[in-house]
């Protein structure tokens, strides 16, 4: 496959789960991808070290999304090494689940600082730096469609933060052919939610197939909103979740 030959690509948070298998994925489809990570450097070798051996060219960076400066420094860094820049895929993010009355104030600063501002700062640096027909693919989640239990207030806030912005984005860079889109997975096997993990049971029993999504079909869609066919997709969400929100 080469939809994506001649494509430079940011995958935030791309070193495990969804953002490693779209690294993978989009390479696989002739893009030259960038990817962030935290601390994981091994596993970022790793994916690199595949994306190399499918014959693909990956540019792995340490940023926290949770730092500003990182946010945005980190579209510079990928624009300035490939050259160019023209799909975001902002995949990082952290949920802190609890009770409501256990939350703290760094728990809210936390998670709005990884999962919306720097969405934001991304998007705004990868704007400034994106040719005519760039990408902006955000992950969600399916608990912006249906919330089936207490103690995810703060994790829905603030991916639902991104519905708005992803509307707001469609309108403000549509006349300069740039797209903006939402994918909201479901319950997908990663090594933070397995399959087979304690709470893997309830998640299950939520979706109409009955069962957990692999990564890899996350990034199928990820990769046709980043493609030549969805040129004139944008403003949208898409759900990937194995039929949660039915």
């Amino acid at each position: 496959m080469s939809t994506m030959s001649g494509k430079a690509v940011l995958v935030t948070g791309g070193s495990r789960g969804i953002g490693a298998a779209t690294v993978v994925r989009l390479a696989e489809e002739g893009a030259d991808v960038a990817f962030t990570y935290v601390r994981e450097e091994e596993r970022a070798r790793e994916v690199a070290a595949r994306v190399a051996a499918a014959g693909g060219k990956a540019w792995p960076l340490r940023a926290d999304a949770a730092d500003a400066g990182d946010a945005a420094g980190a579209v510079e860094w990928a624009a300035d090494a490939m050259g160019r820049l023209d799909v975001l895929v902002n995949n990082a993010g952290v949920g802190v689940l609890g009770p409501l009355e256990a939350l703290t104030l760094a728990d809210v600063d936390r998670v709005l600082a990884v999962n919306v501002r720097a969405v934001f700062l991304a998007a705004q640096a990868a704007a400034a730096r994106m040719p005519e027909g760039g990408r902006i693919i955000t992950v969600g989640t399916c608990m912006t469609q249906r919330v089936p239990g207490p103690g995810g207030t703060l994790y829905a806030m603030s991916k639902a933060a991104l519905m708005g912005l992803n509307r707001a984005l469609a309108r403000e860079l549509g006349e300069r052919g740039i797209t903006a889109n939402v994918v909201h997975p479901g319950p997908i096997d990663t090594d933070l939610n397995p399959a087979d993990g304690p709470f893997a049971a309830g998640q299950r029993a939520l979706t109409a197939l009955g069962r957990f999504g692999a990564p890899s079909e996350v990034a199928a869609m990820i990769a046709y909103l980043a493609g030549p066919g969805a040129a004139y997709v944008t403003g949208a969400e898409f759900s990937v979740d194995g039929g949660h929100a039915a």
